[in-house]
């Protein structure tokens, strides 16, 4: 498929149009909001990391309503159960007596599902979300129900009060296309929010793209091309997040026990495509793939003690191992071989 030139500035014009209303909407995270549209243009999940009061909530909200998409929010607790989530079957009695069960959906059948505070479930409240974040698609009693299309989970998390939470499996964080952590705003910002936001309520908002329109934006997706040696410094990238990996930065090998998935490699070449659309070009550069590539690999390395040691993130590490690896995939000599010679 080839992208005609009107199809990339329209996607362009529309992606836009997202990014304006959701500037006005939450002010003052313009970086933010690329990335979670990007997100929902490579189709993935995203986790929302930040503390109480920034926003998280309000902006998933908005998203629903400015693509003209079915929204729910499952607040997660300690005592939620999977079929509070999932939904399930219901004795029913129909008008000549006869029992049947019938299956009532649950929460997670919806276009967005905001999972709020996704780690105070337990982890069986919290593996209810595996299948239908990677197959898109719920399984009770034998039988396979897909969910609506599109379909995004954005969860949120607050990384201060652990009471009464549970870490969110591995597996599970694999699942998310992004890890973005949702940061307070300057003075400046808060000064237009305390003039602007009565009670801290948002504008108005009103759709901008329609579901037909949603859908055009995900064929120009599919048709961004993604070069060979673009492809090949994305699996640079990944591979270096391995400590066994030759070449490892001594960082990666001190601080990290197990680096990313083939999953991670998987959503840094399709975000790095939304990227590309958001700039408007047909062809996805090395400077798409280092817009992406931290989001993708900071909740995806497992790090050791002698990172808390060290007081190093894994955030830390993977933009670490993002600036070590050369596009050109030349490897320069070091300044003390050179100075050697």
């Amino acid at each position: 498929m080839t992208l005609e030139v009107r199809e990339m500035e329209w996607a362009r014009e529309q992606a836009g149009a997202v990014l304006r209303e959701m500037d006005r909407i939450l002010l003052g995270q313009h970086e933010i909001h690329e990335l979670v549209l990007m997100g929902i243009l490579s189709r993935g999940h995203i986790l929302l990391e930040g503390l109480p009061g920034v926003g998280k909530t309000a902006l998933v909200k908005a998203l629903g309503q400015l693509l003209s998409l079915e929204f729910k929010r499952i607040q997660f607790t300690p005592d939620l159960l999977p079929g509070d989530i999932l939904g399930g079957n219901i004795l029913q009695v129909g008008e000549d007596g006869h029992r049947a069960l019938e299956f009532q959906p649950g929460a997670i059948f919806s276009n967005i599902v905001l999972a709020d505070e996704i780690n105070r479930a337990s982890p069986k409240t919290q593996s209810a979300m595996l299948e239908a974040m990677q197959e898109r698609c719920v399984t009770l009693l034998g039988v396979t129900r897909p969910l609506p299309d599109p379909f995004f989970v954005l969860a949120s998390q607050n990384p201060i009060e652990l009471e009464g939470t549970y870490p969110i499996p591995e597996a599970q964080l694999d699942r998310f296309l992004f890890k973005i952590q949702v940061t307070g705003v300057d003075a400046d910002v808060l000064a237009r929010i305390i003039s602007e936001r009565r009670r801290g309520e948002p504008p108005a908002i009103t759709p901008v793209l329609s579901r037909e329109g949603l859908q055009k934006l995900f064929g120009v997706m599919d048709g961004i091309t993604l070069s060979e040696p673009v492809a090949n410094y994305i699996a640079r990238i990944v591979a270096m997040t391995h400590p066994e990996q030759e070449g490892a930065l001594e960082q990666v090998r001190r601080c990290v026990t197990y680096g990313a998935s083939p999953r991670a490699a998987i959503a840094m070449a399709e975000s790095a495509r939304a990227a590309a659309l958001l700039a408007g070009r047909p062809t996805v550069g090395f400077e798409d793939v280092r817009r992406v590539a931290s989001s993708v690999l900071n909740h995806r390395l497992i790090v050791n003690y002698q990172a808390k040691l060290e007081k190093v993130t894994a955030a830390d590490i993977a933009s670490a191992v993002v600036s070590s690896v050369d596009p050109a995939g030349i490897d320069w000599p070091s300044r003390s071989s050179v100075e050697a010679k």
